[in-house]
């Protein structure tokens, strides 16, 4: 543009909805981790050799071994050559094929349907009823989407609609997932916080739902109910007990149900068990079985990992016909999901059965890593606990840990003094004393009065045991330093 000349664009003719979204997993100290990596290549002394990218649930990143049985897949729908070489499994072959016939011009880079590969949705249909134990599953209500993430952002913008001349509401859980309060501060939707019971495992209380529902009705109009199982950052696992007691609050409320179940293979707790809300509405009966629901899964997390290739799916439940019409139609002007990311969303729900070539490769993988989580969850949880100062429930699905640090008073005011929350100088000073890259809880929002950091557990175990001992003595030195 030529000097003087003023641009269209500024800070003062921009979306302002847009200028104050915030989201922690790409925050400051993030973003300090990725300068700290450019110092180090340059040779800048540091009191440590690498950083550790505990900040975000990207499994290989982290060195998580991607499946087998998902690759060839991938590779056989990418360059179809392929499926002339005796390499590759009788069943991978037979699934790239159904893929391939399925797609325009049988190439995996034309565009699909908005709404995603037909062949590919009947399959996702197919694995939500086998998932809930036969209940029927309507493969038109699936919408395929690049990533859970996409998915999610298609069903809370068409909340965007004043209802009785009051603004519209959504009720999030926090802590929270940073994505559900970054949207609704860009659609200028209401944010309904609800905390969850750090002292009872980040139990959600349906009196604490009540409590907030009714203040908010005050200002807004509360639509939806957000309800994350299992839980990011908190890791708990919802009892169907207290799945069946949301529901009915959320029936008595007139509420939308929006139920992120991305971490539904992420189950690790003993006693936990992983039930879907559109399984537990189901079996309720009437009046609770014609709710509206709206429920994600991704191939990014689970034993898969596969962040990068962004896949997911939505099943939409007991939608208004003319209302999932405008639904549609929203969705059609992306014109239509990644095409690997949908293969990888394919390889997800249709594994291999046993007798099948694949089935014994995949299985040895799957468990192995499966198993590696269970370690790492119970590794993590019993590490913190023994750090003074720290409190961590137990990891019983996803794959993080949110322990409440119990801060120095010095500090707390030394923080503040700065303009600055304690969690946030903590978790930055952790990541320039040791290289270990965390998100402070107020990211993701914590009650009153409490500190806390995210951290995965992904990192390969022997290097998670190190890094729970540099932040063991990091904060014991803080303590040192401050009391």
């Amino acid at each position: 543009m030529a000097s003087g000349t003023e641009h269209t664009l500024t800070l003062d003719t921009i979306n302002p909805h847009l200028k104050i979204v915030k989201y922690a997993l790409r925050g400051p100290i993030p973003i300090r981790a990725a300068e700290i990596e450019k110092e180090l290549k340059k040779g800048v002394e540091k009191p440590f050799k690498e950083v550790i990218k505990l900040n975000i649930g990207d499994g290989q990143a982290m060195g998580q071994r991607p499946i087998t049985f998902i690759r060839q897949i991938l590779a056989l729908v990418t360059y179809p050559r392929l499926l002339n070489n005796d390499h590759f499994p009788k069943d991978t072959k037979e699934r790239a094929r159904a893929v391939l016939e399925a797609c325009k011009g049988r190439s995996i880079g034309s565009y699909s349907e908005s709404v995603g590969i037909e062949v590919i949705r009947k399959q996702v249909a197919l694995y939500i009823k086998e998932r809930d134990g036969g209940i029927a599953c309507d493969w038109n209500n699936i919408v395929l989407c690049s990533g859970a993430c996409d998915g999610i952002r298609n069903i809370i913008k068409l909340m965007k609609c004043e209802v009785d001349g009051k603004k519209p509401g959504i009720m999030i859980p926090v802590p929270q997932f940073p994505l559900y309060a970054a949207l609704l501060t860009e659609f200028d939707i209401e944010r309904i916080d609800y905390y969850l019971d750090e002292t009872n495992n980040w139990a959600l209380d349906i009196s604490e739902l009540q409590e907030v529902i009714d203040e908010a009705r005050k200002v807004c109009h509360p639509r939806a109910l957000v309800v994350m199982n299992p839980g990011n950052p908190t890791g708990q696992v919802l009892p169907r007990e207290n799945i069946e007691d949301i529901i009915k609050f959320a029936y008595k409320e007139k509420l939308f149900i929006i139920a992120d179940e991305v971490y539904q293979l992420n189950v690790y707790g003993e006693g936990s068990k992983f039930f879907s809300f559109k399984k537990v509405m189901m079996e309720l009966g009437a009046p609770y079985s014609k709710m509206e629901l709206a429920s994600f899964m991704s191939c990014s997390k689970g034993y898969m990992g596969e962040c990068g290739l962004r896949g997911g799916y939505s099943e939409i439940v007991n939608f208004n016909p003319e209302a999932k019409a405008v639904y549609l139609k929203s969705i059609s002007t992306k014109l239509s999901p990644t095409g690997l990311g949908q293969t990888c969303m394919y390889a997800v729900v249709h594994p291999p059965k046993k007798g099948e070539p694949s089935f014994d490769e995949f299985m040895t993988e799957k468990n192995a890593l499966d198993e590696e989580f269970k370690l790492k969850a119970k590794i993590t949880e019993l590490k913190l606990n023994a750090i003074e100062g720290i409190k961590c429930n137990p990891v019983q699905g996803a794959i993080y840990a949110f322990p409440q640090i119990i801060l120095p008073q010095k500090f707390i005011e030394a923080a503040k003094n700065k303009g600055k929350v304690p969690d946030a100088i903590y978790s930055m000073e952790l990541l320039e004393n040791t290289g270990i890259c965390v998100i402070p809880g107020s990211g993701f929002g914590q009650a009153p009065g409490t500190y806390h950091f995210r951290m995965t557990i992904l990192a390969p175990t022997e290097k998670l045991k190190q890094v729970l001992d540099k932040i063991k003595k990091f904060h014991e030195d803080l303590y040192e330093k401050y009391n």
